[in-house]
């Protein structure tokens, strides 16, 4: 759960005329991550792709269907369609039902770029219309040219133009000038268009007035977009009615083309080839029974990391496999956070289980408002029946969003907070489970938390915006250390695995004793039990983890000694920074409190209060729910954001390396089709 997979290198070698044999096991199969071949030698070569009919047909097709795809954007919400029903379609008509979909589309297209057209020819010939004139005379002959020109100054045209005007045919109206003039003179009629500030316009070539042709486009337009109405119509039933078999279709397209351009990647001399790749080493067995009858030499060896630190160096016989996760069905949409900030390097701890856990609470600490976590999870669930949750990544984004709505409810009961409302009150169903959890206390809570944490607020509700804001303060840095804490934890398991424990000691164990001493020592001014600069156990351990942490900057990290003294101090000061970040915790949910409590004071307490009228209700009503419906979208939006940040940032960036390569099997995954791995 907590690891990458176990990954071993598969080497095969066989025959160039068992090459696409060997591809379709390797595919079929659904699980070899195949390496481009890069070392070029005398005699090995980069395979071509795989030339015949069938792949022709094949790379033919799949571009149309690709193209719409990317046209249509259909979604299946079916499910996979069974891989001889996609043959039967590849063997029957689909070919042809493909290019009626893609015929569809191209008179949607044409028509749209006709529409586009007439509308220019319409308000070009608006601009001509105060004119009234045949359109034959402004386009001028051999022996006439014309200039037609906008211009805001058109009533200043005769004043402008002087004693040329006598000389010339012009006619203007408001916002445009014409100008008919002998070959001769076109060069004074344009500079004085030009005083004008005259724009040129295309005279259009069409008969009559601007007014009649007008008429006949506004037609043509109505024929046009009438067609372009029809055409999209169709298309979109077409792509209704394809929808699950088209995204079928390309899926088992691409498959093939991959087999047949998987040459590309492997060595090849005239006899025979020879493939590098990574698989699962659970899956070793499995790919050993599927290529031992086509393949002349299959070799799977274990993965082992040997990049252990060694006189300063490091040492690096083989490159890194790529990165699988494996993770259960519960936690696996939360692959999606951790991917958006790259895949985990091999071998390394995949934080996935822990933030299926982390982010939804913490997010829930911020908001904190049993209501809004139920629209949350309502919206969630709503969203879940929509065609394009079928998705992988939207579904997992939506199983996220419910987690969201479900911690913000649980943080919500604790708080008594529902829209704002304090539930504990005595007009409140709830208030008498409230009363029992204040009697089942006593008003006192385990003296670790009153006394040790410090945490006086004895009783559910944790009511964090009034009488346990103190409280609230606390919660928020003592989360902030345990979760750094976590992170420097599995940052040392990491670095230990990877390099061993003394490199492990230096650069993450540094940093734990730095915490653990910094926040001793902290606890101990604020309980007064010593001053805050005073020579504490603590704090002396604070200063030896910084000259450990100057150690590991300089030796272990390559900073060098001069890069260790100066970025150790300041990058202590950065774990203050990042402790103190948690605070947002807090401000954030208080923010979100107050904000609620407006739409009470100024729409709800409006609304019902005694003697109200129509007018105040509606008023009141209006304005509750806008600033309701306010602090609910901010709800979602802001502390989303920050859980986000305390995680990427703050928490990821004490151990997460990103840089790992996705392991991406020949073939792909697969969605839509059954029976094909």
């Amino acid at each position: 759960m907590f690891d990458t997979v176990a990954m071993s290198r598969l080497t095969v070698a066989a025959p160039v005329d068992r090459m696409e044999e060997v591809l379709r096991a390797c595919t079929k199969a659904g699980c070899v991550h195949v390496e481009s071949y890069s070392n070029f030698e005398d005699g090995v070569q980069v395979g071509q792709a795989i030339a015949s009919d069938e792949a022709n047909n094949v790379s033919a097709l799949l571009a149309k269907v690709r193209a719409a795809v990317s046209a249509f954007n259909p979604v299946n919400a079916d499910g996979p369609v069974p891989l001889a029903r996609i043959k039967e379609l590849l063997a029957g008509d689909f070919p042809e039902k493909l290019q009626h979909g893609l015929d569809l589309l191209d008179q949607q297209r044409d028509a749209e770029s006709e529409l586009s057209v007439l509308d220019e020819q319409l308000k070009l010939l608006e601009r001509l219309a105060p004119l009234n004139m045949d359109l034959e005379l402004l386009t001028g002959t051999g022996r006439v040219e014309v200039f037609v020109s906008e211009t805001k100054k058109s009533s200043k045209a005769r004043g402008i133009f002087g004693p040329l005007a006598s000389k010339v045919e012009m006619a203007t109206a408001p916002g445009i000038v014409a100008v008919a003039c002998l070959p001769g003179q076109s060069a004074e009629v344009q500079m004085a268009l030009g005083e004008l500030g005259g724009k040129a316009v295309q005279i259009p070539d069409m008969n009559g007035t601007p007014s009649e042709a007008i008429k006949t486009i506004s037609a043509r337009r109505s024929e046009v977009l009438s067609s372009m109405h029809a055409a999209s119509e169709n298309a979109h039933r077409w792509a209704n009615d394809n929808a699950r078999n088209m995204l079928a279709i390309h899926e088992y397209l691409s498959k093939e083309d991959q087999v047949f351009t998987a040459p590309t990647q492997m060595a090849v001399t005239g006899q025979a080839f020879a493939l590098d790749a990574w698989v699962p080493s659970s899956k070793e067995g499995f790919i050993r029974s599927a290529l031992k009858n086509i393949a002349s030499h299959v070799e799977v060896e274990a993965f082992v990391n040997d990049h252990h630190h060694h006189d300063g160096h490091e040492e690096h016989h083989e490159p890194s496999p790529p990165v699988a996760l494996e993770n259960n069905p519960v936690s696996r949409p939360f692959e999606l956070m951790v991917d958006l900030v790259g895949r985990p390097t091999y071998g390394s701890f995949d934080p996935t289980a822990l933030m299926m856990f982390t982010f939804p609470m913490i997010y829930g600490l911020i908001l904190g408002d049993f209501g809004y976590g139920l629209v949350i999870l309502l919206l969630g669930m709503w969203l879940g029946t929509k065609p394009f949750a079928a998705d992988p990544v939207v579904k997992n984004g939506i199983t996220i969003l419910k987690w969201m709505g479900i911690w913000c409810i649980i943080w919500g009961l604790l708080f008594a907070e529902g829209f704002g409302f304090v539930w504990d009150e005595s007009w409140s169903p709830l208030a008498p489970l409230y009363e029992f959890t204040k009697g089942a206390t006593d008003g006192h809570l385990p003296t670790f938390i009153t006394g040790t944490l410090g945490m006086s607020h004895t009783y559910i509700p944790f009511h964090r915006a009034t009488g346990a804001l103190q409280d609230y303060v606390l919660l928020s840095v003592y989360l902030g250390v345990f979760h750094l804490m976590l992170g420097f934890i599995i940052g040392f398991i990491n670095v230990a695995k990877a390099h061993g424990l003394v490199a492990a000691f230096f650069e993450k164990g540094s940093w734990i004793i730095i915490l653990t001493g910094g926040f001793v020592h902290i606890y101990g001014f604020l309980t007064g039990d010593h001053a805050v600069f005073a020579p504490t156990t603590p704090g002396l351990a604070v200063l030896i983890g910084i000259v450990c942490l100057i150690i590991g900057l300089a030796v272990f990290e390559k900073f060098g000694w001069a890069g260790g003294l100066i970025m150790g101090p300041i990058e202590t000061f950065g774990l203050l920074a990042n402790t103190l970040s948690y605070l947002r915790v807090m401000g954030v949910g208080v923010a979100g409190v107050k904000i609620a409590e407006v739409s009470i004071v100024m729409g709800w307490d409006m609304m019902t209060a005694t003697g109200a009228g129509v007018l105040e209700i509606i008023f009141g009503a209006v304005l509750f729910l806008l600033i309701q419906a306010f602090a609910l979208a901010l709800g979602l939006l802001s502390p989303s954001i920050h859980a986000a940040r305390l995680h990427f940032v703050e928490w990821m960036g004490k151990f997460y390396d990103g840089s790992g390569r996705v392991f991406t099997p020949l073939g792909g995954r697969t969605l839509h089709t059954e029976g094909q791995s």
